[in-house]
């Protein structure tokens, strides 16, 4: 099963950097807030759908959820909003390994606190390291946008 997660988790990002770039493209056709409007939309009827065949039953009790939870909803909202607008203004390999590294950084906050109820998992040696790798790599992709730039202004 953990393999089974794995697979599946990394098909679920190649399917993010789809999306990132449909919507970017989109955006600049329809507008950047229509297309966050078109995307939660349409996947609010298909989850409808879902909901209607394979729901637990349970929606209601969003109701009584605590509001520190609820906000996810917010926090949704503006990740696909500003990945919308960064992949317009960055590509998206830039805008996509920005992101990653912002996810990681709030997970291992998110781990080494237990914050919002998650299992405490220590800050160690080894994440530090995967950290400054990813700060690394980041930086690389930045530094090859920026001789892009540079090229296509000397060019000119």
């Amino acid at each position: 099963m953990g393999l089974l997660i794995v697979v599946v988790t990394l098909i679920g990002g190649a399917v993010l950097s789809a999306q990132s770039s449909i919507n970017g493209t989109i955006s600049r056709n329809i507008g950047l807030l229509e297309t966050v409007f078109f995307t939660f939309a349409s996947g609010t009827l298909i989850l409808a759908v879902l909901i209607n065949f394979f729901g637990s039953g349970h929606l209601l009790d969003l109701l009584h959820a605590p509001k520190l939870q609820l906000s996810a909803v917010f926090m949704g909202f503006g990740y696909l909003f500003l990945s919308t607008l960064a992949v317009n203004k960055l590509g998206v390999t830039p805008a996509n390994l920005t992101a990653i590294v912002g996810q990681i950084v709030a997970g291992f906050i998110i781990d080494a606190t237990g914050l919002f109820g998650g299992e405490f998992i220590e800050f160690s040696w080894q994440r530090a390291v995967s950290l400054v790798l990813m700060l690394a790599a980041l930086a690389l992709i930045f530094s090859e946008k920026h001789d892009e730039a540079q090229s296509a202004t000397l060019s000119k």
